[in-house]
């Protein structure tokens, strides 16, 4: 697993190539601002290949943050990023690795059946009980997630997780109620608290696309002080000292900036929004989406660009995610190696401090 000898020691071979706050606290190690996603891609082998180069090369050259899921390319994405550890010029010490569990995967490729496998490999087995299935394709159930975690340390090749997220538990709300969802990830929970104390994960969280960004009373919201609460409940119940849910992620970009603007989490100091809550709960945030899937590669607000360091647009973009207050590492998809250069690149400038970060705001 990633350590804080190990981290601290790929901090200081890289650290003189890149700008300020490059390398940010992730508990007691250090993990870069910028980190490769896995998402995209169909999956294919040469879709493998890229990934593998690409991942090789950011590892090589100042990203020590990578993050997938066991259902990103039919659990392709995950086993490219074990060989890619493998062979890469790195210490497995100096690494975060992240994965994700909630959404039933396929195998090698997608099934001609997808109906028909997710009954005889999942339902029947009763690995996801057919109660706990929603739309036919996501589960958090714990017997579920324990599956998972076993299946991704097998396909990344690892002892141990470095984070290991409830993958999208908002989809849950599609065929439950809020409380209902909140006694499922306590359960969850529990059961990933257990997982910690032996060893198989470091820290846990949650990794959402709508539920922490919309405001309160959205038909997909979760209250991040709720989620909070349910898991030093499950720490308890597995008698663990102090929680170990350490992280969230969720989109965070110049067009999708929702996570900063919109205070839908009630405290006792008032509303604050989900970047504030996690900073002042001491959770490391995680940015999916940060250039939003490619799109702003290509052009930015003229008014945010003039603000921002970095010799391209997609550079800027970045530089604009990691500048958020609170976030450790924004996360980019990159099957490209020419990609993760310009992304690695773009570390090299200064994000904006915090006054310049909430003047865009104004």
């Amino acid at each position: 697993m990633a350590t804080n000898a190990g981290t601290w020691a790929y901090r200081d071979r890289f650290h003189e190539s890149f700008g300020r706050t490059y390398f940010r606290r992730f508990g007691d190690g250090l993990a870069s601002s910028i980190g490769i996603g896995t998402y995209l891609g169909d999956p294919t082998d040469d879709v493998d290949e890229q990934y593998h180069e690409s991942i090789v090369r950011g590892l090589e050259h100042g990203i020590n943050v990578v993050d997938t899921a066991i259902n990103y390319r039919c659990q392709r994405s995950e086993r490219v990023v074990g060989r890619a550890l493998d062979d890469a010029d790195v210490d497995r010490e100096e690494v975060v690795v992240a994965t994700k569990g909630g959404f039933i995967p396929f195998d090698g490729e997608r099934p001609d059946d997808p109906g028909r496998y997710v009954r005889e490999e999942f339902v029947e087995s009763d690995i996801a009980p057919r109660d706990a299935l929603v739309r036919g394709n996501h589960c958090i159930h714990p017997g579920f997630l324990d599956d998972q975690l076993d299946r991704s340390l097998e396909n990344l090749g690892l002892d141990t997780i470095d984070l290991y997220y409830v993958h999208n538990p908002e989809a849950q709300l599609a065929e439950r109620s809020r409380e209902a969802v909140y006694d499922q990830l306590e359960a969850a929970f529990e059961r990933l608290e257990e997982r910690a104390a032996e060893g198989d994960i470091e820290r846990y969280g949650v990794a959402t696309w709508n539920c922490f960004r919309v405001p309160r009373g959205a038909d997909s919201y979760l209250s991040l002080p709720e989620v909070v609460s349910r898991a030093r409940d499950a720490a308890d119940a597995a008698g663990n000292a102090a929680t170990h849910f350490r992280a969230i992620q969720l989109p965070f970009n110049v067009v999708m900036a929702d996570a900063f603007t919109v205070e839908a989490h009630e405290t006792p100091e008032g509303d604050k929004s989900a970047l504030q809550f996690a900073n002042d709960a001491e959770l490391d945030v995680f940015t999916s989406a940060s250039i939003a899937q490619g799109e702003l590669a290509e052009s930015l607000p003229e008014e945010v660009a003039a603000r921002l360091q970095g010799d391209t647009t997609a550079q800027r973009a970045i530089n604009f995610a990691r500048s958020a207050p609170g976030v450790t590492c924004s996360l980019v998809g990159a099957k490209s190696v020419t990609h993760v250069e310009e992304n690695v690149a773009a570390g090299t400038f200064d994000p904006l401090g915090a006054d310049a970060f909430d003047a865009v705001f104004e």
